[in-house]
């Protein structure tokens, strides 16, 4: 596999090149460094020493690994399948199987779509990895390519996976096959200054407390968001434009927005692209109220360090929409000099994009990253159970309370770890109302060509109607009959 720009090679093994008939059984040592973030109440080790036995005549399997993560928080995505060794081996020889495996991990914190065409040349080259670690929303073009295999065969073979939460399988079909396991997953919350909310009339207290539960309800919805950011502004409370904020570039946010408003993004039946007319125009009008209603909106402004953070972070906005992994981000960039965590939990409030209707259901979206197997492995059921191995509770909390992402299991929410963490125990409940972006290889195209329309209704551009028939036109015209327009 090409490792150009690779950081590290998590792995030194001590391969046997050749079995003697009549000696005793072999013993490969495989010792791992593996860096440790050490803030999690499940017990870790700074070293991990594995001994692979190998029968006399039997196969060493080597399975190879690539994820992408950010260092150190991340890590875990692929050492966790170094620790996951053990257990399999002992699984291989209980059944009389004599195969034992050994894994070689590769990970680094690439762009996703870098790392994707270096799969698709070491694929070419026919030196693939057999499990690869990535986004959910490259599975279409993927398993279109040919490149990876479904797993709903396998899949029962391993209860751990019955433990996954129902919904997240949602995030790994195609065309009505699954084809990954989910590894870990996000929401995306509404966060609330409640100091500057506070400042807004008809807020008190008691309101304040209550947001996210009447969010849940659904008796706080979009338009009562945007009314409380635009009385903010009129108060003076915050500047024009500082009411409620969005990330300041395309991505996955905005398309939460989209299904609260009713709108699909994918054909389960064919795996086509769907763009919905009427809730694209509810979408556009929310937008371009945020503009005209007396700056609510003032937010893409392409910059993370210099505007969003700050300014969401420094008491400048009522409302903004974010991500649960960047609550930890915040506490240790933007708010540390103020308490960090202490402070955020004390002065903000989080919560579910609010429901587009009264009464209706709130929304999130959640942007899993998972497992993927190739279909150059030569041991795929190898390479599914050493990803069940870190399908459980110990092994997920792991990777969760150092990264700050959401656990992936039903049984999680139980587990003393993870409830430990408050935060993550707070919005778990946030993937029972979760949604994902669609696995389809014209995702890129569909997904630029509905941003430039929002972003030009910002501007004021484009008022909302033309932003609907512009997107149209432009899906039309670029992806034909792979666009379904409703």
């Amino acid at each position: 596999m090409k490792k150009h720009g690779l950081w590290t090679i998590v792995a030194v093994v001590a391969v046997l090149s050749m079995l003697l008939i009549g000696c005793q059984p072999q013993t490969v040592t495989v010792t791992v460094e593996v860096p440790v973030k050490e803030t999690v109440e499940v017990p870790v080790e700074k070293t991990v020493v594995q001994t692979v036995e190998v029968p006399v005549g039997a196969e060493l399997v080597t399975i190879h690994a690539r994820c992408r993560a950010k260092p150190p928080m991340e890590d875990w995505r692929c050492n966790n399948l170094l620790y996951a060794v053990a257990g399999v081996n002992a699984d291989l020889e209980a059944a009389g199987d004599n195969r034992r495996v050994e894994v070689k991990v590769v990970q680094d914190n690439m762009e996703w779509g870098d790392i994707m065409q270096e799969f698709a040349l070491a694929y070419e080259d026919g030196k693939a990895p057999d499990i690869l670690l990535t986004g959910h929303e490259f599975i279409g073009t993927e398993a279109e390519a040919g490149r990876i295999i479904p797993l709903d065969d396998m899949l029962g073979n391993y209860p751990e996976f019955d433990n996954v939460i129902d919904r997240l399988w949602d995030s790994v079909k195609y065309k009505g096959q699954i084809w990954g396991v989910p590894q870990d997953t996000e929401a995306r919350p509404v966060y609330w200054d409640k100091t500057l909310l506070a400042q807004v009339p008809g807020w008190d207290e008691a309101r304040i407390e209550g947001l996210a539960d009447e969010i849940k309800a659904g008796n706080f919805t979009l338009d009562d968001l945007l009314d409380t950011a635009e009385a903010a502004v009129e108060a003076g409370v915050v500047e024009p434009g500082m009411g409620f904020w969005m990330r300041p570039k395309n991505g996955p946010d905005f398309t939460a927005l989209y299904y609260d408003f009713g709108g699909e993004t994918i054909d389960a039946e064919t795996g086509k692209l769907v763009f919905d007319t009427e809730a694209g125009l509810k979408y556009y009008q929310f937008f371009e109220r945020g503009l005209t209603g007396n700056g609510a909106h003032g937010f893409l402004t392409g910059d993370w360090g210099g505007s969003y953070h700050p300014s969401v972070s420094g008491s400048k906005v009522v409302f903004w929409g974010g991500g649960a992994w960047q609550w930890a981000e915040w506490a240790e960039q933007w708010t540390k000099d103020k308490g960090g965590q202490d402070y955020q939990f004390e002065n903000w409030g989080y919560g579910l994009y609010p429901a587009a209707e009264k009464g209706g259901s709130p929304v999130t979206l959640s942007h899993p990253v998972v497992y993927l197997i190739s279909a150059q492995s030569e041991h795929p059921d190898l390479a599914l159970a050493l990803i069940a191995k870190v399908t459980t509770d110990e092994a997920n909390t792991r990777h969760a309370i150092n990264s700050t992402h959401l656990g992936i299991l039903k049984s999680q929410a139980g587990y003393e770890p993870y409830k430990a963490d408050r935060f993550l125990s707070d919005v778990l409940y946030m993937l029972d109302y979760t949604t994902f972006l669609p696995n389809n290889p014209n995702w890129g195209t569909y997904s630029t060509i509905t941003y430039e329309a929002l972003a030009a209704v910002q501007t004021g551009d484009l008022t909302a109607q033309e932003a609907v028939d512009l997107v149209v036109e432009n899906l039309q015209n670029e992806l034909g009959e792979e666009i379904i327009i409703r």
